[in-house]
C-alpha cells in the first residue's frame, strides 16, 4: 500500500510535469500500549486515520477507514479523477463498516490530500473529519488546511477561549466528528491549486500536540528530504513527550511550472 519512502512517484498520462515525493512513518509513542493510527501513501492518495476506542477497537476502525480508501479505482488506475462526491462515497462504505465490525464501539479521524487534475492544472482535494490534520508548507510559510472537527475548536470559534488556551484544555482531545461514531461522517474538503514547491503534512494529533506551529515549520524548512522531515518530525515529538501514537506524511510536489523556470 506504501511505496518506497523517498522514492518519485511515476507521472499520470495527463500530468507528465508533475512530481512528487514522499516520506511517511508512525510511532507508537512512549505511553500508548499499542498504535492506533494508519496511513496510505500511494499516489494520489496521502492520508492519516486516528483510531480511537482502545482494546484494539480503534486499530480496527482506522485500518478498516484506510483499506476502504485503497479500493479508490484511481490507485489501480493512476489517474487523478477523483472528486469530493468520489471520496465521501468511500467513506460512507468506511463508516457502516466500521460500526458493524466493532459494534458502533469504535471510531476513526481521517485527514489527507488527494491529488487530482482539472483541465490539466494540479491540485491538492484536501478532506478531513475529526482532529488530524493537513498542513501545506508552502514559500517558507506554514498554514493549517484542515479544520479540526473538536470541541475544543467550537470553544476556540465561538471566542470562549484563545489558541493558547485550546493548547491545555483538559478535554481538547474530544472530537465532534469521526467514522464509525456519532451521527455525522461526511468530511470536509478544499480544493487549493498546486504550486511548485509545495510540501504537504499529513498528521494524527500525536504529532501537533506535541509540536506547534513554529517548530513544526521549522522542521520542514530545514529537512530537504521528505522522509528526513518525517523522521526529525517524529523523533522531535517524541522527545516532547510522546503521550500519543505519532504518524506523519511529507509530500513533496514539482510541477511543470517549476521545471520550465529551472
Amino acid at each position: 500500500m506504501n511505496p518506497t519512502p523517498d522514492a518519485p512517484f511515476p507521472p499520470s498520462d495527463g500530468q507528465r510535469g508533475l512530481r512528487l515525493q514522499c516520506g511517511y512513518g508512525t510511532d507508537r509513542g512512549l505511553c500508548r500500549e499499542m498504535n492506533e493510527d494508519s496511513f496510505i501513501a500511494d499516489d494520489p492518495v496521502f492520508a492519516v486515520a486516528d483510531g480511537m476506542g482502545g482494546h484494539e477497537a480503534g486499530e480496527v476502525a482506522s485500518g478498516i477507514c484506510v483499506r476502504t480508501l485503497a479500493e479508490l479505482p484511481q490507485l489501480k488506475t493512476g489517474s487523478r479523477d477523483a472528486t469530493a462526491g468520489i471520496l465521501q462515497e468511500y467513506l460512507f462504505k468506511a463508516d457502516t463498516d466500521i460500526r458493524e465490525a466493532t459494534g458502533s464501539r469504535a471510531g476513526t479521524t481521517l485527514s489527507g490530500v488527494v491529488v487530482v487534475e482539472q483541465l490539466g492544472v494540479p491540485y491538492w482535494l484536501v478532506l478531513n473529519i475529526g482532529d488530524s490534520r493537513t498542513y501545506r508548507f508552502s514559500h517558507g510559510q506554514l498554514a493549517q488546511v484542515s479544520v479540526d472537527h473538536s470541541e475544543v475548536q467550537e470553544l476556540v470559534d465561538a471566542g470562549q477561549i484563545t489558541e493558547a488556551e485550546a493548547a491545555v484544555y483538559p478535554r481538547r482531545h474530544v472530537v465532534t466528528r469521526a467514522l464509525g461514531a456519532g451521527d455525522e461522517a461526511e468530511a470536509d474538503y478544499w480544493l487549493l491549486p498546486m504550486e511548485d514547491g509545495d510540501r504537504i503534512l499529513v498528521c494524527s494529533d500525536g504529532l501537533n500536540g506535541e509540536l506547534n506551529d513554529e517548530q513544526i515549520a521549522g522542521i520542514l524548512a530545514s529537512e530537504a528530504d521528505p522522509q528526513a522531515a518525517v523522521d526529525e518530525l517524529i523523533q522531535a515529538a517524541l522527545r516532547s513527550g510522546g503521550r500519543d501514537n505519532i504518524t506523519a506524511i511529507v509530500v513533496d510536489a514539482r510541477t511543470a511550472a517549476g521545471d520550465a523556470r529551472a
